[in-house]
């Protein structure tokens, strides 16, 4: 994955009204620090980034150019969303160097299909990776296929490209496949949902009594 070139204006207002009248303007407030740098506060076109983290994803790094044309590396640390809108709030964002391995957590998507009858319950849908910083990869790939009930997939299973290594422990469960519920087993739960309904109105307290 390469780097997305993106302009960094250098911000002057901070607090909630500064912020506020930031994304007014169609821009992302941002911090941007790491190695020793102190941090400058920043903001970013929100069109452009929000098109990079769609393309991208959350660990697009970005190559930050500042008015004097200086340019800067940085990884995505903390992305502060609002849920209702659909637009960023604020951004944090750490330096990195060319041939720097960070630590990032990554998508898991499975493929394939477990055998018949069976159920796949995901445990973890992301996991911890170290990788050069410019080629950290969008997401992994766990195989489920043929999968057997008893079966699960760790981490170990993850299909890893060139170059990424485990941060997270090899043993962590990433899905695991059961014995899918028959139409019968269902059916059981849910008159035995209705009989627990029955028995609490029939408690003692329910209804009034005559003296």
């Amino acid at each position: 994955m390469s780097e997305v070139k993106i302009s960094a204006e250098s911000r002057t207002e901070f607090g909630k009204g500064g912020a506020r009248r930031t994304r007014r303007a169609g821009k992302v407030p941002a911090v941007v620090y790491g190695h020793g740098e102190n941090p400058r506060h920043i903001a970013l076109p929100a069109r452009e980034f929000a098109a990079a983290i769609r393309h991208g994803g959350v660990n697009t790094v970005f190559e930050l150019v500042g008015e004097d044309g200086t340019k800067t590396l940085a990884l995505p640390k903390a992305i502060q969303r609002d849920p209702i809108k659909d637009t960023f709030d604020h951004v944090d964002l750490v330096i990195v160097k060319r041939g720097e391995k960070v630590t990032v957590d990554v998508p898991v998507h499975l493929v394939g299909n477990a055998a018949a009858g069976t159920l796949v319950m995901t445990e973890n849908d992301r996991i911890s990776i170290n990788a050069e910083a410019l080629h950290l990869p969008e997401s992994l790939e766990a195989s489920i296929d043929g999968l057997e009930a008893g079966s699960h997939v760790t981490a170990a299973d993850l299909k890893l490209p060139r170059g990424v290594e485990l941060a997270a422990d090899a043993e962590t469960i990433i899905a695991v496949v059961s014995v899918a519920p028959t139409a019968e087993d269902l059916e059981g739960e849910t008159t035995t949902e209705e009989a627990a309904a029955e028995t609490a109105e029939e408690a003692p307290g329910a209804e009034a009594t005559e003296a």
